[in-house]
């Protein structure tokens, strides 16, 4: 069931690693942790935010102490781990992709620092990595638009057109991100090869003005939905939304609920639990239980990533769709769909050939 509370299934999955690194060397005292949060900051109601969710929960649950780095560039990554690194912290955040090329460093010039990295793998013994499988989260926001741009569908602010097109907005094109596109892409398709997709790039996560640009080209060609994975440029996909009376599906967090002054064309958000991921990182170090060394990849099955309705427009989407929706998810998985990660495995008409239940549900 989407939106439900996967916080346990998440625990179990982040839990079940084969351990390295410091287990059994419980904390004493205060846990002190340095948050490094990918460029584009907080308060970008999405990424960053829902890290820093996490260890604000670490925070009260625990006795640990925080404190925050927000690069403006990937140029300052290196001296802020560093920097956490020499004053002596129990756990340095890494969070986003952009980290791993000044942790490979930082990870080996200090052996004895523990790190948690989320977004990428770097292979050290003092690493805890931690990735998601956006793709099937994607895949299944993918599913909802694809059906509902079919439809005569109004609810809030928003309402589909005559014609069957959605779109898809980016932050920086690289790998990480066209896997969101590449699982929205088979996901459409899943639901009608023939429903047109239209995607952009921003070229950043923090720039709401061309997000909103690139969103009101698509909405002026007939796009009825725009699922976004920009971070903070994001919010301007939104806005175009709203003047344009279409559709929007948010991402990282719900949405709906961080940016409720977009809850009237907001349909759902691919969720990733990032908060959760920190939650359990500093709660490992804590209790004793820090595995360096391992890989936590997480999807649907172990609750690391969801679609979840919009507040307030999820109880106007028509049964029928959420039961096929529904049905998709289960599909991925008992492996029955195999969601593809480059955009270009993503053929017209097909889901790269991988599903084996009937589409068009």
């Amino acid at each position: 069931m989407w939106g439900k509370d996967t916080r346990r299934g998440v625990l179990r999955a982040l839990g079940g690693a084969a351990a390295l690194g410091t287990v059994g060397f419980v904390q004493d005292g205060t846990t002190d942790v340095g948050m490094v949060y990918a460029t584009g900051g907080l308060g970008d109601n999405s990424f960053n935010d829902m890290a820093h969710m996490g260890i604000q929960r670490a925070s009260e649950e625990f006795d640990v102490s925080f404190r925050n780095a927000e690069p403006t560039s990937p140029s300052e990554v290196e001296s802020l781990q560093r920097r956490f690194a020499q004053s002596g912290v129990d756990l340095v955040c890494c969070i986003g992709y952009v980290q791993t090329s000044a942790l490979q460093t930082n990870a080996e010039r200090f052996a004895d620092q523990r790190f948690m990295l989320v977004d990428s793998v770097v292979e050290r013994d003092n690493v805890a990595n931690y990735t998601f499988l956006e793709q099937q989260g994607s895949f299944q926001v993918g599913h909802l638009a694809g059906l509902l741009t079919q439809r005569d569908f109004s609810a809030g602010a928003g309402e589909t057109t005559d014609d069957a097109v959605v779109g898809f907005v980016g932050g920086e094109e690289v790998p990480l991100i066209q896997r969101f596109e590449a699982g929205y892409r088979a996901g459409v398709a899943y639901a009608n090869p023939d429903v047109a997709v239209r995607s952009a790039y921003a070229g950043a996560y923090n720039d709401p003005g061309t997000g909103q640009s690139i969103a009101n080209s698509m909405y002026d060609e007939g796009v009825d939905i725009v699922f976004h994975a920009a971070g903070g440029t994001g919010n301007g996909v939104f806005q175009a939304a709203q003047e344009q009376g279409r559709f929007a599906i948010g991402v990282d967090a719900d949405q709906s609920e961080s940016l409720p002054e977009y809850a009237d064309v907001i349909l759902a958000s691919m969720v990733k639990r990032v908060d959760e991921a920190v939650f359990q990182s500093v709660a490992n170090v804590v209790n004793g239980e820090f595995e360096g060394g391992t890989v936590n990849e997480l999807g649907l099955e172990q609750g690391g990533v969801e679609a979840v309705y919009g507040r307030q427009l999820g109880p106007e989407i028509p049964e029928e769709v959420t039961a096929a929706v529904e049905q998709s998810r289960q599909a991925i998985v008992a492996g029955d769909i195999e969601v593809p990660t480059s955009p270009s495995e993503v053929s017209a008409g097909t889901t790269d050939g991988s599903a084996t239940t009937t589409p068009g549900q």
